[in-house]
């Protein structure tokens, strides 16, 4: 059974994705976040593919994320390492989807980390 709050978030995300989409040249930044971890991920849309993706559980963050406390700087981590990795693959510019989530907290680091780490949206 879905809460109503996990409902409303759902209905603001169908909202948005009906207005965005990602492309070759600029991809769609997308971010999910459950209880304890983060997960982000770079998709082409038109061809449905995911370009670039990390998450808290993958193995080649977890030493990054050992000097990091709490969900917000590990988000923030994350953010980091997913803008390193896309401009190893030569995408600068993203649209940021949020997924339905309010722009705050641990949704907002990520958006700060890749920009740190050079992405531009």
């Amino acid at each position: 059974m879905i809460k109503r709050n996990e409902n409303s978030r759902l209905r603001s995300k169908v909202k948005i994705r009906k207005k965005m989409s990602g492309t070759t040249e600029k991809p769609r930044f997308t971010v999910y976040r459950s209880l304890n971890n983060i997960y982000v991920q770079i998709i082409d849309d038109t061809t449905g593919k995911t370009i670039v993706s990390a998450s808290s559980l993958s193995k080649d963050v977890k030493e990054e994320l050992k000097n990091a406390k709490g969900k917000i700087a590990k988000s923030k981590v994350i953010g980091n390492v997913v803008a390193k990795k896309a401009l190893e693959q030569k995408i600068s510019t993203v649209v940021f989807d949020r997924n339905g989530y309010r722009y705050h907290g641990r949704i907002q680091a990520v958006a700060d980390g890749a920009r740190e780490g050079g992405l531009k949206f």
